[in-house]
């Protein structure tokens, strides 16, 4: 059916409705991100923060119907890290430098301030950048990390500036109570 006939609306309705399951997917896994980073144990926390990004790919690939492979999965999800290291060195050495540093005495607090974010903010740009390529028709065979870089660096930077306006005091902050996690059940993470 060509594009505006009669039906495109259910269609468009339809992607959208998709697109923001796969958002709210993508917030969810990085709060479990950014829990993932606090393990106290230099590198498990890493390995940690992959198995949930590996999870949060295995499900927006069910959003989207595209076919998942495990090893193709980790494949796609490091050489995505690859691509985010030139866009984000700063990113990358400060969740490398965030999870070693728990093994330095003393360094547990600093870690334990670190990591958490950068690892939220890795799963986020991840997600954002799994949802655009999905939703345009790509599938994990067709992934070209380097074609997202400038797509990388604008959700960085959405990621950093959205944590700023939520950690601002608002009137209504104090009346919303609740854990980050609060509607999702088991079923749904």
């Amino acid at each position: 059916m060509p594009e505006g006939a009669s039906g495109s609306g259910s269609t468009d309705a339809k992607h959208e409705d998709r697109n923001q399951r796969a958002s709210k997917l993508v917030d969810r896994f990085s709060l479990w991100s950014g829990a993932a980073g606090l393990i106290p144990v230099p590198l498990l926390d890493v390995a940690a923060v992959g198995g949930v990004q590996l999870q949060m790919l295995r499900r927006l690939s069910e959003i989207y119907a595209v076919p998942f492979s495990e090893n193709l999965g980790k494949s796609v999800v490091a050489s995505l890290a690859g691509a985010v290291i030139p866009a984000s060195t700063a990113t990358t050495t400060a969740m490398g430098v965030g999870s070693m540093i728990k093994s330095v005495p003393g360094g547990q607090m600093v870690g334990a301030l670190t990591m958490p974010v950068f690892s939220a903010a890795a799963t986020y740009v991840i997600g954002k950048v799994f949802i655009q390529h999905f939703a345009s028709g790509g599938t994990l065979l067709d992934f070209n990390p380097p074609d997202y870089r400038e797509f990388i660096k604008t959700q960085r930077e959405k990621f950093f500036s959205r944590s700023k306006t939520e950690s601002q005091p608002t009137p209504h902050a104090s009346t919303t109570s609740g854990s980050p996690t609060e509607g999702a059940t088991s079923s749904n993470v």
